[in-house]
């Protein structure tokens, strides 16, 4: 560029002027700030890209802290005792659904078994599997026939505690065949069982509505009665060799409007069995017609007092 070719370019490089008619150097010029338009171009790029690689990796940070958080308060949440909630005859564990949900948003384990109910040895085995997996100490509950079951699965060490709902609570060398025997009061009834066949006890279909669930839905109580679960003379007849109520802490909930285990039959066994007791105006099926009262009931005996 000769001497008298001046060469402006403002400071943004978006303004060239010559001065000297040096076309050259304006070539030269413009491709300069071409140039280096470009390079700024691709610092502002590699900016946006090292910002946003920087802000992803910020949200996983807080992400897996959140995460973190959210576990380690779950854990806390968790109470450190395990509910096993046992069924009765003729039906299985689905009836406790709605207890099973109040208790598991309380925070405990909670675990329901599913027994044949054709023998009592193959019921207390099967039980037994069930609180010997679980995490915590026991609470062991059991409904209407699943008392006798408890009565002598809940001998079990991991065990610290009963809850009878509506349930038999037999002596060593009781049966249900002979707890059946025990005299019921003026207008009470007992359950309106068809004749044994091939083996197994069955509710009448038709009565078993009114009979097992008279605050019940209709609707449900009719589908119960035709999904009956036979229950095996075996089990009737079975006598317990052993009555955990002895040495744990014991719990028991009367149902005074039961037409399947009289109530006044009820309250003997809690009494004997030196129960804290309660009543609840309900049918047999009471984890059914009041889920919450139920519910409550159990979390009582986490902590039974001394």
């Amino acid at each position: 560029m000769s001497k008298e070719e001046v060469l402006i370019i403002d400071s943004n490089a978006t303004r060239i002027e010559t001065q000297g008619g040096g076309w050259v150097a304006y070539r030269r010029a413009k491709a300069f700030c071409a140039n280096d338009l470009s390079m700024n171009r691709r610092r502002t790029l590699q900016s946006v890209i090292d910002e946003s690689r920087a802000m992803i990796r910020f949200a996983l940070v807080l992400m897996l802290a959140l995460l973190a958080s959210h576990g380690a308060s779950a854990a806390e949440n968790e109470k450190a005792t395990s509910i096993v909630l046992v069924h009765g005859a003729f039906v299985d564990g689905s009836g406790w659904k709605e207890v099973y949900d109040l208790l598991s948003r309380n925070g405990y384990e909670v675990l329901v078994t599913q027994h044949s109910t054709a023998t009592l040895e193959g019921d207390v085995a099967a039980v037994t599997n069930v609180i010997a997996a679980a995490k915590f100490p026991v609470v062991l509950v059991g409904h209407s026939y699943g008392g006798m079951i408890i009565s002598q699965a809940g001998v079990h060490p991991k065990v610290k505690s009963l809850v009878y709902v509506a349930a038999y609570a037999p002596e060593p060398g009781e049966s249900v065949a002979k707890l059946a025997q025990v005299a019921a009061q003026p207008g009470e009834s007992r359950a309106p069982l068809l004749p044994p066949r091939d083996g197994h006890r069955m509710v009448d279909p038709a009565k078993f509505p009114t009979s097992f669930a008279a605050d019940v839905p209709e609707s449900t109580t009719r589908f119960m009665a035709a999904s009956q679960v036979p229950w095996g003379l075996a089990a009737v007849q079975a006598e317990v060799r052993e009555a955990a109520w002895k040495v744990k802490p014991t719990a028991y909930l009367v149902a005074t409007q039961d037409r399947m285990i009289p109530p006044s039959v009820q309250r003997m066994l809690a009494k004997r069995s030196g129960a804290r007791t309660i009543e609840l105006a309900s049918s047999h099926a009471v984890m059914l017609s009041h889920p919450r009262e139920v519910a409550a009931f159990i979390e009582t005996a986490v902590n039974p007092n001394p």
